[in-house]
């Protein structure tokens, strides 16, 4: 229990500094209004049903991945700028612990970039809000952030050697959003991407978010999207623990 308060406390702590980086801000409110802007006037042009609900969803996951995925590479690096990394690595808890507070915190501020869309769509398309299930919604919502931070972690120990961390950021923004089908069908992809689909925690729970907003079977695809989460989870901890070790070999853990 004295771990999951830490934890707790620790998400609150770099949510709220999150929240003041004007970065992860346009990432998470800005971006997501221009895709689902450009979703829906795309998708009414080819007559698709459902468009404007899948786009605010498919928007907003975007943005929950968008927040995870620079906020993973930027966590590193800013304890690099202020010189905090090794104070972390130093601390007296695994690597692994003291990170995943801040990719969950990245989750949980992506979280803006979700429901501003779905605000958007109301307010500017005249969507209805209704929300199939928003009992499910909210856990598939709550399971997202968990899930994804999870991934986050394993990131971010991927990150712990690259002293330009946001290039890797940047490769891995557009192609897994697209192979986790945010906002375009998986049917529409070659065949041999659907096992990289299957495999990403993104795909499952932008599933999941999407089934309960518009009615269908959210559990089975939230389970299987938790559980790739714990599996990144041990990963992460595994990597994190071995990349730290490395980093401090050869010296170059608090190097910009």
């Amino acid at each position: 229990m004295g771990r999951l308060r830490w934890v707790w406390v620790a998400v609150l702590l770099h949510a709220k500094q999150l929240s003041r980086s004007p970065l992860e801000i346009v990432i998470s409110l800005v971006d997501p209004l221009v895709y689902a802007t450009l979703a829906v006037y795309l998708f009414r042009v080819g007559g698709e049903r459902h468009s404007v609900i899948e786009a605010a969803v498919g928007a907003g996951m975007m943005a929950v991945w968008a927040s995870v995925l620079f906020g993973s590479g930027g966590a590193v690096q800013r304890q690099r700028w202020q010189g905090t990394l090794e104070l972390l690595m130093l601390a007296p808890r695994r690597p692994a612990l003291c990170f995943l507070p801040i990719t969950l915190a990245t989750a949980v501020i992506g979280v803006y970039g979700l429901l501003a869309t779905l605000l958007w769509g109301v307010v500017v398309f005249g969507m209805p809000l209704q929300i199939a299930n928003l009992s499910a919604f909210v856990v598939a919502v709550l399971g997202v952030v968990a899930s994804l931070g999870m991934m986050g972690l394993l990131l971010a120990s991927l990150f712990v050697l690259l002293p330009n961390a946001n290039a890797l950021a940047n490769t891995l923004s557009y192609p897994v959003w697209m192979l986790s089908g945010m906002l375009v069908s998986l049917s529409v992809l070659p065949g041999w991407t659907t096992p990289l689909s299957d495999v990403l925690p993104t795909t499952w729970g932008a599933r999941a978010v999407r089934q309960a907003a518009e009615g269908g079977p959210v559990w089975p695809s939230l389970g299987v999207g938790v559980g790739l989460g714990l599996v990144c989870l041990v990963a992460g901890t595994v990597s994190m623990t071995r990349m730290e070790r490395r980093a401090r070999a050869a010296a170059t853990l608090g190097l910009a």
